[in-house]
C-alpha cells in the first residue's frame, strides 16, 4: 500500500547533447519502459544545446507515443551550458512528486525504480535515492579506466567534503520533489560536479541520502573526455569547496 501512494507519478529528467548517434538504442529501451508502464510518467528531454539532428529526433520519437500515462516535454536553448544546467531546467519543469534523473545512453535501465520499490528500498519521502556502480550487489560493465577515474574522485570528494558515500557521480538519481525543488534554485554547478553540490545541500537540509545498487552498462559514444575532462572537474570541485 505505502508503494502505491509513494508511486503514483514520476517525472524522468534525460539531459541530451548531439546524441544523433545513439537515440535508436535509447529509444528501444524507452519504447520497451513505456509498454510495460503501469504508472502516470512524465518524461521531460533536455537539449543543452544540440548543433546536431538529436533534438529533432527525440521531437520524432515523442510524436508517435501512444501511451494515455505517459506526458512528455522537449526543453531547447541554444547554447551549449552543461549537463547540470539541462537537470535545473528539467526539475524546474516537472509535475511529479518524485523525479528520476537518468542518463540518455541508459547505462542504468529507466526502469531499475521498480526493482528498488519491489525490495523495498523506497520507504521514506525525505530520503534521496543515488544508484551507485560501487556496491557489492551492483552489476557493472566498464572500462578500467573509468574505474580508475571513479576511485580518485571518490577519494577527492572525500577528502575535499567528507562526503562518504561510494558513487556521486552515477547518473541515475530519485529525488522527492519537497526538498530538490527547493535545493535547484541555490545550486551555482552546472557541469558534471553539480552532483557534489546537490549532495552538500541535501546534507545541511537533513535529507537521508541512500545508495542503492544497480546494474550498470558502459555506452560507447560518451561525451566525456577522459583527458581534459578530469581536469575541469578537480578545479570545478575546488571552486564548490571555496564557495561553501
Amino acid at each position: 500500500m505505502q508503494r502505491k501512494i509513494l508511486f503514483k507519478k514520476l517525472s524522468i529528467v534525460i539531459p541530451f547533447y548531439n546524441e544523433s548517434k545513439r537515440t535508436k538504442n535509447t529509444f528501444e529501451i524507452i519504447k520497451k519502459f513505456i509498454k510495460k508502464n503501469k504508472i502516470n510518467i512524465e518524461i521531460i528531454f533536455v537539449d543543452d544545446g544540440s548543433t546536431d539532428d538529436s533534438a529533432n529526433l527525440v521531437k520524432e520519437f515523442l510524436s508517435k507515443i501512444r501511451n494515455k500515462r505517459i506526458k512528455y516535454k522537449l526543453l531547447s536553448y541554444k547554447k551549449n551550458i552543461g549537463k547540470g544546467f539541462a537537470i535545473i531546467q528539467g526539475i524546474k519543469k516537472s509535475n511529479s512528486p518524485w523525479i528520476l534523473t537518468c542518463d540518455f545512453d541508459m547505462s542504468v535501465l529507466p526502469s531499475t525504480y521498480e526493482d528498488w520499490l519491489k525490495k523495498n528500498y523506497i520507504v521514506k519521502k525525505k530520503c534521496a535515492y543515488f544508484a551507485s556502480r560501487n556496491l557489492k550487489k551492483s552489476q557493472v560493465r566498464t572500462l578500467w579506466i573509468r574505474k580508475f577515474y571513479g576511485l580518485f574522485f571518490k577519494s577527492l570528494i572525500k577528502f575535499l567534503f567528507n562526503i562518504k558515500l561510494k558513487d556521486t557521480q552515477c547518473g541515475y538519481k530519485l529525488y522527492n520533489s519537497s526538498y530538490i525543488k527547493k535545493i535547484i534554485p541555490k545550486l551555482k554547478s552546472y557541469c558534471y560536479v553539480q552532483d557534489v553540490e546537490i549532495i552538500i545541500h541535501l546534507m545541511s537540509k537533513n535529507i537521508e541520502i541512500k545508495e542503492l545498487p544497480i546494474k550498470w552498462t558502459h555506452r560507447k559514444g560518451s561525451k566525456i573526455s577522459l583527458l581534459s575532462d578530469p581536469v575541469n572537474m578537480i578545479f570545478d570541485l575546488i571552486k564548490i569547496k571555496i564557495s561553501f
